[in-house]
């Protein structure tokens, strides 16, 4: 999901980086209203990094990462998750990528929209005390949001300066496939983990499990 510098205007770069602001300056209100909720963004930003250092390729125009999306999602909370992907990216920039800095807006709106899809189209819903998550569900929101994230890099291709083959999005978007496949395994396993736990005062304060309940 990382688009690399150069292939995006600076002026339109420059529109991503205000839309990125005004997106987390309308949601950071609920981290003032719920200080609990930062120490959670930082648990997702650390969760975050060490998965996209744990697995990336390059594939056609961008490159492929284990992101672990859905399973902070549904462990931690939409706002947290949110706010983690983009502090994340930046510490990743800082630490290991200097050169995706430029594009830090661009790649943050690639996974921080569908975050925001998925959250208001099946994640309120899945999230429910009042029912079960099941494995079909599960699958639904990493089918939906990595649907998202493909598409993401293809509006910034479509709108870059750079013209890019068809065939070379399509190879990206099919690389997602492994993804969907493997994350809701790790998605699964991650919930009934601290579900496990979820007594002990470390996951009560760090997590949001409670009230998540898996079907057999």
């Amino acid at each position: 999901m990382h688009i690399e510098p150069g292939y995006i205007a600076q002026g339109k770069v420059l529109m991503a980086n205000g839309a990125a602001v005004g997106v987390l300056a309308y949601y950071a209100k609920d981290l003032l209203k719920q200080p609990g909720l930062i120490g959670r963004s930082l648990v997702a930003a650390l969760f975050f990094s060490v998965f996209m250092q744990s697995f990336h390729m390059s594939v056609g125009p961008s490159d492929l990462h284990f992101v672990g999306a859905m399973g902070m999602y549904l462990t931690l909370g939409f706002i947290p998750t949110l706010m983690g992907f983009a502090s994340g990216l930046l510490l990743q920039g800082l630490l290991f990528e200097p050169g995706d800095l430029p594009h830090l807006a661009v790649n943050s709106l690639s996974l921080i929209l569908p975050l925001i899809t998925v959250h208001y189209a099946l994640g309120r819903k899945v999230r429910s005390a009042s029912r079960k998550i099941s494995w079909v569900e599960i699958l639904k929101l990493d089918a939906l949001y990595y649907t998202g994230v493909t598409c993401m890099v293809g509006f910034w291709l479509l709108i870059g300066q750079v013209e890019t083959p068809l065939v070379s999005w399509a190879a990206f978007a099919s690389s997602y496939l492994i993804i969907v496949a493997v994350e809701p395994v790790f998605t699964y396993l991650s919930v009934r983990l601290l579900k496990r736990y979820e007594g002990s005062a470390l996951v009560e304060h760090l997590f949001s499990v409670k009230t998540l309940e898996l079907a057999d």
